[in-house]
């Protein structure tokens, strides 16, 4: 996609986009280019423009915050393939783990241990997805922050409050998606109405000029540039990546979520330490009708195969044709259409890329096995 196809959407509401350099315009294209959707590009464009940022350094500051919760799915993938991008554009990047938070949320029933564990793990998870950058506070560099290293500030807690104070009970439950509830969930459970205001308290806490996640987060997103609003306080672009479906999800995405690719359902899910035999098997099952456009096969070959490599390569046994190669989506799409390309050889094709890019994963875990081997232990 080219620079403009990707600026013009964005310059009704922020003008200032044609006054930036072309260096300028190229950079903000690498950060934005490829997520579902950007809210208040204004911040960022005001970063480039005058070389400022919240921090007052210059440097542009991204944040992702996971909860510790388990192995690493293909979201982390997207997310990775996303990072890249920002670390090459000359962000910094933190990965925040939130520990608190995933004990708010009862992960691993609340035991610390095995989150700070699994945190541990995902360190060195997202150290290979993102292979392995310089690592430090400066531009193009990548930080890991956990919660509880930020927890002791009385400032973070003076604004956790702000951010309750600004919400009513209604507002928060209707972020619970958030955690993977739904709004009745917790009203037994006083800690999980104020995650949401943590949520939002970190970033601001952080000096996070652009907030990052998957579009299940937008709500979460919301809240804490609602939150600024009120208080008067500086909003943070936001960007949304792709929620990957279940392989076994048909038709159109839905807004709920429903379609989401879940690792409770492991033959409909795509694991980071899945091998290529693994991916093969799963992926047979997979949905894939040559007269439907959506298909979580083609959002994989959209979202991970082709920004990685640029290409699919699709080698069918011999007898049935011959290895090609498709490098967009929509020849990729027409070809199973038209029935130049079988649905198998297709899937398998996918299956093969994504196979491809996680072998830096299971070579490092092959030669560093213990952290994966304890978290097999307390998730299982």
């Amino acid at each position: 996609m080219d620079i403009e196809t990707i600026l013009s959407p964005h310059l009704e509401k922020c003008p200032q986009i044609s006054q930036l350099s072309d260096d300028k315009r190229q950079q903000l294209a690498a950060i934005i280019g490829f997520v579902d959707e950007t809210v208040g590009v204004d911040h960022l464009v005001k970063c480039l423009a005058d070389g400022t940022s919240m921090g007052g350094d210059g440097v542009i500051r991204c944040y992702v915050g996971f909860e510790p919760s388990g192995k690493a799915h293909i979201g982390w993938k997207v997310l990775a393939l996303q990072l890249r991008r920002m670390l090459d554009a000359g962000t910094n990047v933190m990965i925040f783990l939130a520990d608190w938070h995933a004990w708010i949320n009862d992960k691993f029933n609340g035991n610390m241990e095995h989150i700070q564990t699994t945190a541990r793990y995902m360190e060195d998870t997202f150290r290979v997805l993102l292979n392995n950058p310089e690592e430090g506070d400066g531009a193009g560099q990548l930080r890991f922050v956990w919660a509880s290293t930020i927890m002791d500030s009385g400032e973070y807690w003076a604004r956790v409050l702000r951010c309750s104070k600004g919400a009513t009970l209604a507002m928060v439950r209707k972020t619970f998606t958030i955690m993977g509830r739904d709004e009745s969930s917790s009203d037994h459970d006083l800690s999980k109405f104020y995650y949401p205001a943590m949520q939002a308290a970190d970033i601001f806490e952080m000096n996070i000029d652009i907030a990052i996640g998957g579009m299940d987060q937008r709500k979460a997103h919301m809240f804490m540039r609602d939150m600024a609003s009120k208080w008067k306080w500086q909003k943070p672009t936001c960007l949304h990546t792709p929620i990957i479906s279940s392989l076994k999800a048909t038709g159109v995405r839905m807004e709920s979520f429903d379609h989401k690719m879940s690792k409770s359902d492991p033959s409909g899910a795509v694991l980071v330490h899945d091998t290529q035999k693994q991916l093969q098997k799963k992926f047979r099952k997979a949905y894939l009708d040559p007269e439907d456009d959506h298909s979580p096969v083609y959002e994989l070959a959209q979202y991970v195969v082709l920004p990685e490599f640029g290409e699919i390569i699709v080698t069918p046994n011999p007898q049935y044709g011959e290895e090609s190669t498709w490098t967009d989506l929509e020849s990729f799409r027409a070809a199973i259409k038209d029935g130049t390309l079988h649905p198998f050889d297709a899937k398998m094709g996918v299956a093969n890329g994504i196979a491809r890019g996680l072998q830096p994963v299971a070579d490092h875990f092959e030669a560093n096995p213990q952290l994966l081997e304890t978290v097999t232990k307390i998730t299982n």
